[in-house]
């Protein structure tokens, strides 16, 4: 069953990208460094997708005035946005392309 409704899960983890460590918060959803995410959850925070793949960041988006990271899964090829944190590194997000869908 999927739900829509939201898990924080406070989780440190290392970035399989960059091989930073990342202190979560609860929110957090992909490396600050590198922009890169993991394919853990179904639902955001339930942590119950199997792929587990590496998601690489595709584009920037803009949306109702909210940026988000467009994601795409190297597993599955799923594509999910994720919010932009205050702590992103913002030469890194501003390197991607911007996308509008």
């Amino acid at each position: 069953m999927n739900t829509s409704k939201f898990t924080r899960t406070i989780e440190d983890f290392v970035c399989e990208n960059c091989n930073e460590q990342i202190s979560g918060n609860g929110y957090t959803n992909h490396c600050p460094y590198c922009l890169w995410s993991k394919h853990v959850d179904i639902s955001p925070g339930d942590r119950r997708a199997e792929c587990r793949g590496l998601m690489q960041p595709i584009g920037l988006r803009k949306k109702a005035g909210q940026l988000a990271i467009i994601h795409q899964c190297l597993g599955c090829n799923i594509i999910k946005p994720n919010k932009v944190s205050e702590n992103d590194e913002r030469a890194k997000l501003y390197e991607l392309p911007s996308l509008s869908y």
